[in-house]
């Protein structure tokens, strides 16, 4: 089944005007949610509580404020919030082209899957084209939803992707995190990397690995959905114990089992009877 679009952009090109369309990345139905019930299985709506009596404030009168000191709050009408925004141009204005190995992943706040709108074929494959040859990035301006956001374009497969990302201002500096620098022994990092040379893919396979967790908690609402009582046996937790680093290491080196892969790996994926139903539902 087609992706449905989520959005629609244009990419400014030099002079060149890209229509696109903007589909998510993931599939949000494949999620296991729970809602609030009352017990006689009613379904329950969240209110919004006056602090001073407890009293249900309904939507017609709220108002939101911005606290600029602990307890004091300026207030503001929905035409003042609306001026407050960024206009929502939904246009994607390119700035300048970087390398693209040089954007740590550290600034990535969400991806989504660029595809052109009509018309827009020629001029979205020439951009995507372009950016693979050159081994580049365009850095660019969205302005969507009444923010604007800094957001990254690269080549995906046939096709161009978006990336948002965080703003410098928005990270923590990582010279904030303690480290308890010290010297790296030299026979410990031979080992080190010896276990990591006996573990290494060369290609990056995520279709060998996949959530046994949501597939456990799938089978388990089937069995309640069928009627059985499930419980969980309590986990064993391990002995802590120090370990001898070097001996740790050693250790590592002779086990030269495989990193722990899914059956999917094998080529079959397993699936339980009820996320087998809860995909077809999502297809359809």
């Amino acid at each position: 089944m087609a992706a449905r679009s989520m959005a629609s952009a244009t990419i400014a090109f030099g002079l060149v005007s890209i229509p696109c369309k903007l589909f998510a990345t993931a599939d949000s139905t494949r999620a296991v949610r729970f809602n609030y019930l009352a017990k006689d299985g009613s379904r329950l709506r969240q209110q919004y509580i006056r602090a001073s009596d407890g009293e249900v404030v309904e939507r017609q009168d709220r108002i939101q404020g911005y606290e600029f000191t602990k307890g004091q709050y300026v207030t503001f009408t929905d035409e003042e919030l609306k001026a407050l925004n960024a206009e929502a141009t939904n246009a994607i204005d390119i700035n300048e082209f970087i390398p693209l190995a040089d954007v740590e992943r550290i600034y990535i706040e969400r991806v989504y899957y660029l595809g052109p709108d009509k018309g827009a074929g020629r001029s979205y494959h020439l951009l995507r084209a372009a950016l693979d040859q050159t081994g580049r990035a365009a850095l660019a301006r969205y302005a969507a939803r009444g923010k604007n956001y800094l957001v990254l374009i690269r080549p995906f497969g046939e096709g161009l992707v978006m990336e948002q990302l965080k703003h410098e201002d928005e990270l923590r500096r990582f010279d904030e995190v303690p480290l308890d620098v010290c010297d790296v022994n030299s026979a410990e990092l031979e080992l080190a990397v010896q276990i990591i040379d006996q573990r290494t893919n060369e290609k990056f396979e995520p279709e060998g690995y996949h959530d046994d967790v949501r597939e456990r908690q799938l089978e388990l609402i089937q069995q309640k959905i069928d009627g059985q009582d499930i419980s969980v046996a309590p986990e064993e937790q391990p002995e802590a114990k120090i370990i001898d680093l070097m001996e740790a290491l050693k250790a590592s080196v002779g086990d030269r089992k495989p990193a722990m892969r899914t059956e999917s790996a094998k080529g079959g994926r397993r699936k339980s009877a009820s996320g087998s139903r809860s995909e077809k539902r999502a297809e359809g």
